[in-house]
């Protein structure tokens, strides 16, 4: 899993699975989903994070070995 902050455009990217996308679903007008060949989660993109979103803030827990 990786989380990226693009703050030139304020954009949070959370990519949960590192597999070719092959549709992306708009949530909202800020919020996009990206899925693979088999409707898996791949990836959600937040545009706006830092106002929709505690952005500056990351904690994480339960970290598997």
């Amino acid at each position: 899993m990786k989380v990226q902050y693009f703050a030139e455009t304020d954009t949070l990217y959370i990519e949960f699975q590192d597999l070719k996308i092959v549709e992306t679903k708009d949530l909202d007008e800020n919020t996009a989903l990206d899925l693979d060949a088999n409707g898996r989660v791949c990836a959600i993109t937040v545009e706006h994070a830092s106002e929709r979103t505690d952005v500056h803030r990351l904690t994480v827990e339960g970290i598997a070995a």
